[in-house]
């Protein structure tokens, strides 16, 4: 019987179980464990990928969590801890002689054996196989025929932002010249884009589209997510999901609206002022730093006006700690009352909000789910705002 499932599959890892950095910008906070209990118990996710697990002090803290058995591996891959499944992944930087600047790629595998034997294999790759998106030492298509031999799935990560994916930097146009089409299981939006814009790019159609967090730390974690219906939550049901194999399907991607992402908007890098997207100096400040925005990269890159058919709705929608005056006790205190923040955002009945919170707070989230909240665009390495009622 087939069920519904939430899932973000883009997490890193802050430090490792001996405090040693893995994702330099991650919070300390974002150890494996922590991610663990923060993503089943306060966000209310059922599936995670967490992208750093080829770093072998992660695998380590794996490892002893299956030896004191609070995890053990799912038979159709995965790990599951409590009520969460951890899919094991790695974030890998692509620079090779088919693309004119870092690509990001999403690599997940479904054993803690295949993914040991992934890290062995980087070892020869990169310099550092302790840190995250470390820069590899190869062309995409090779990575893609590695991770296929290992069982594994292959995303690209965050394709539109302006640095370090597939297409942002203004340089590669499709992705053929990069990768092997037939060896990609599904495409990440990152925060700054959504399926309504990702489908003005035809040769997009064919893929399934993921919305995650991309999460830096604890509370960053299901900002972007999706509802699957699957089996179970396991590797093989994931991999049949991004490939509608027997039913197995993405119901909906929940993201943020695409102004609230921090490269929405061409601005200018050191006042963000808004600009033109063929900006070369900046009018206000005189800087010749330009961001050039997703929008306007999209726009650039678009063949087609007719969006891919039963793709799923992508629906607007952001994370609690975004609402303005929902303070710490706030947000505990609705903890306390309705589970976790699924339950919040997606099964409380608007009455039961309304008992619980101060009216323009409570309405703020029942606006929030039809995608109504006014917001003001990002740009530029600074995020968008959304305002109460």
């Amino acid at each position: 019987m087939l069920e519904t499932y939430y899932a973000d599959m883009h997490i890193h890892i802050g430090r490792d179980m001996h405090g040693n950095p893995v994702k330099i910008t991650g919070a300390k906070s974002l150890t494996l464990t922590n991610i663990l209990k923060e993503s089943g118990r306060t966000k209310g996710i059922d599936l995670i990928g967490v992208i750093d697990c080829h770093s072998p002090n992660v695998m380590q803290e794996i490892n002893q969590l299956m030896d004191e058995e609070r995890a053990y591996e799912l038979k159709d891959g995965g790990i599951k801890f409590e009520n969460i499944t951890l899919i094991p992944g790695s974030e890998i930087e692509i620079y090779d002689e088919n693309c004119q600047g870092p690509i990001h790629v999403l690599c997940f595998f479904p054993t803690i054996k295949s993914t040991a034997s992934f890290s062995d294999w980087l070892t020869t790759k990169m310099k550092n196989i302790n840190l995250s998106s470390q820069r590899y030492y190869g062309t995409g298509k090779e990575l893609q025929y590695k991770v296929k031999e290992l069982g594994g799935i292959f995303i690209p990560a965050h394709v539109f932002t302006p640095f370090k994916s597939l297409y942002g930097r203004g340089v590669n146009k499709s992705l053929r010249e990069v990768l092997d089409p037939d060896l990609i299981d599904a495409i990440e939006l990152g925060l700054s884009s959504d399926t309504f814009m990702a489908d003005q790019i035809s040769e997009l159609h064919g893929y399934t589209f993921l919305t995650n967090s991309d999460a830096h730390s604890l509370g960053k974690i299901a900002r972007e997510y999706q509802q699957i219906k699957m089996k179970e939550a396991s590797f093989k049901e994931l991999e049949w999901a991004l490939h509608q194999v027997n039913g197995r399907k993405i119901l909906k991607n929940f993201g943020m609206n695409p102004k609230l992402g921090k490269y929405h908007t061409t601005v200018c890098s050191k006042c963000f002022e808004p600009l033109p997207s063929d900006t070369k100096k900046c009018p206000v400040c005189h800087s010749r730093k330009i961001i050039k925005g997703v929008s306007e990269r999209i726009g650039e890159l678009k063949d087609t006006d007719e969006p891919m058919e039963d793709r799923p709705p992508y629906l607007y929608q952001v994370p609690l700690e975004y609402l303005p005056s929902l303070g710490p006790k706030t947000y505990e205190k609705l903890l306390n009352r309705f589970g976790t923040e699924m339950s919040i955002l997606h099964e409380i009945p608007p009455e039961k909000l309304q008992e619980a919170l101060p009216e323009k707070l409570a309405a703020s989230i029942i606006q929030m789910r039809n995608g109504q909240l006014p917001i003001k665009a990002g740009g530029g390495g600074k995020y968008g705002k959304v305002s109460l009622p």
